[in-house]
């Protein structure tokens, strides 16, 4: 038993602390709300766990081979967050209008994950402390933990902006928000390309 919630103290560890995935989903129950960002929620976790259990099952020892290719997710991650960094701060904040724009879809959150470098860092550590052997029980075992917990968290994100919406109804308000979650989308992207 201390095993698992061994895995699930480190899951709530990196799920749950600021990263892209949860400022894209903070943003979204803010723009959204709740109910619509679930596609997100749901698509960050599903593409989180798929990139968990393929690790587990030996992608690390594929990146080990080929270590440009950890370059390439780095580079392609980085162009991502700017782009979506650039998308928060042109939006003109207008909640109710006629066209109101779309949630963020399953797919772009399973693939915000797939480009997320905090993502596959977590992923090899955690297979690296829990799952070092590789034993397919154990990476089954951490990945349903995983599952469960990374689900909960990034829903907090998506929730606690939600509750930030009724703060938010007015354009100029919404402007700023979505400009302050830009800024903290590119930080994120310029911190992954430090040594």
């Amino acid at each position: 038993m201390s095993l698992i919630l061994s895995m699930a103290a480190f899951a709530l560890a990196a799920s749950i602390t600021p990263g892209p995935v949860n400022i894209v989903a903070l943003s979204s129950g803010a723009r959204f709300g709740f109910r619509a960002s679930q596609r997100h929620v749901a698509g960050a976790t599903l593409g989180f766990v798929l990139l968990l259990v393929l690790m587990g099952l030996g992608l690390h020892e594929v990146l080990k081979l080929w270590p440009f290719m950890t370059r390439i997710v780095q580079g392609a991650g980085v162009a991502f967050l700017l782009f979506m960094a650039y998308k928060l701060a042109t939006d003109d904040g207008r909640l109710n209008a006629q066209e109101p724009g779309r949630a963020p879809s399953m797919l772009y959150g399973a693939v915000m994950q797939w480009l997320n470098p905090k993502a596959w860092l977590a992923c090899v550590a955690g297979m690296g402390a829990f799952v070092a052997d590789g034993e397919a029980r154990l990476v089954w075992q951490f990945a349903a933990v995983y599952l469960v917990i990374c689900y909960l968290s990034v829903g907090c994100w998506a929730y606690a902006g939600t509750f930030l919406r009724g703060y938010l109804s007015n354009p100029a308000g919404m402007r700023l928000f979505n400009r302050v979650m830009a800024l903290l989308l590119a930080v994120s992207a310029g911190y992954l390309l430090l040594p």
